[in-house]
C-alpha cells in the first residue's frame, strides 16, 4: 500500500449539501483503520484542483451553485486531467449531473458538463424526494445500496457508463436505475451521506486507489443500513 491516500473534496463552498462532505470523512476513516495514513484537500471553487490525487469527491447543491460549479471545473481542468490519469471519484446529485455532457439550469436551460461520463441530464416534470434503495450492478459485488434523493434531475445513460444499481425504492435516474459506473468513477444521487450508509462502497473505491483492503469492524455501520433498509423495505431488507 502506498505511504499517503489523497482525497480531493471539490468545491465545499457550493456543493456540498446534505452532509455529503461525510464521504471524505467516512473515506479517511476506513483508510486509516487500515494504516493508510490519510490526507483530504479542502479544494474551494476560488483553488485550482489538484491533478495527483488518488479519490476525487463532489456533492450536491443548487442551480446556480451546480452551474458556476461547472463553468469553473471546464477552465480548470485538473479534474479532467486526475481521471485521465486514472483516478478514482465519485460524484454525487449535482456534481453527477456536471459529469455528464449536458444538465438543465435553473430555469431548465441546457448547461454544458465537463463530459467525464457518458450521461445527460435534465429536469424532470416533479422532484424525487426521500428514500432510495437499489441493487447493485453484480459485477461490482456489493449489497444493496441505502441513501436518500432530494432533485429534480432526469439523467440519460449512454452507451460508456451501465448502471450502478437498479431501484427498488425511490427514483434515482428516472428510468428504474441508479446512477452509473464506467472505470474509476461513480455517479450516483444517493445522499446520507452515501459513502456512511454504504461501506462496501466507501471500500470499492478504496481499492481502486491503494488495491486489496484487509477487513474491518463494519459493527456501527451496519446497525445504520439495518434501520435504515428495514425501515424503507421492512420485510423484503
Amino acid at each position: 500500500m502506498q505511504s499517503e491516500l489523497s482525497i480531493v473534496w471539490i468545491y465545499p463552498d457550493l456543493l456540498s449539501t446534505y452532509g455529503d462532505q461525510g464521504n471524505a470523512l467516512v473515506l479517511e476513516q476506513r483508510a486509516r483503520a487500515r494504516g493508510v495514513p490519510t490526507r483530504i484537500h479542502h479544494v474551494r471553487s476560488s483553488d485550482p484542483v489538484p491533478q495527483q490525487g488518488d479519490i476525487y469527491l463532489i456533492g450536491g447543491g443548487e442551480d446556480r451553485p451546480q452551474i458556476l460549479g461547472a463553468e469553473r471545473l471546464r477552465k480548470d481542468g485538473g479534474l479532467q486531467s486526475a481521471i485521465a490519469r486514472g483516478a478514482a471519484m465519485l460524484a454525487v446529485c449535482a456534481g453527477y449531473q456536471i459529469m455528464g455532457s449536458v444538465f438543465g439550469g435553473e430555469e431548465g436551460q441546457p448547461v454544458p458538463g465537463l463530459e467525464l461520463l457518458d450521461i445527460s441530464s435534465s429536469r424532470g416534470e416533479r422532484r424525487a424526494v426521500g428514500e432510495l434503495a437499489a441493487e447493485v450492478d453484480p459485477a461490482l459485488r456489493l449489497p444493496t445500496l441505502t441513501g436518500f434523493e432530494n432533485h429534480m434531475g432526469v439523467t440519460r445513460l449512454g452507451p460508456g457508463v451501465r448502471p450502478l444499481s437498479r431501484t427498488i425504492v425511490g427514483t434515482g435516474n428516472g428510468d428504474g436505475t441508479e446512477g452509473c459506473v464506467a472505470g474509476k468513477i461513480i455517479g450516483t444521487y444517493l445522499h446520507g451521506p452515501a459513502l456512511a450508509r454504504n461501506p462496501a462502497l466507501a471500500d470499492l473505491l478504496l481499492s481502486w486507489a491503494i488495491g486489496p483492503l484487509p477487513p474491518v469492524n463494519d459493527e456501527w455501520y451496519q446497525r445504520l443500513r439495518d434501520e435504515r433498509l428495514s425501515a424503507v423495505l421492512g420485510d423484503q431488507a
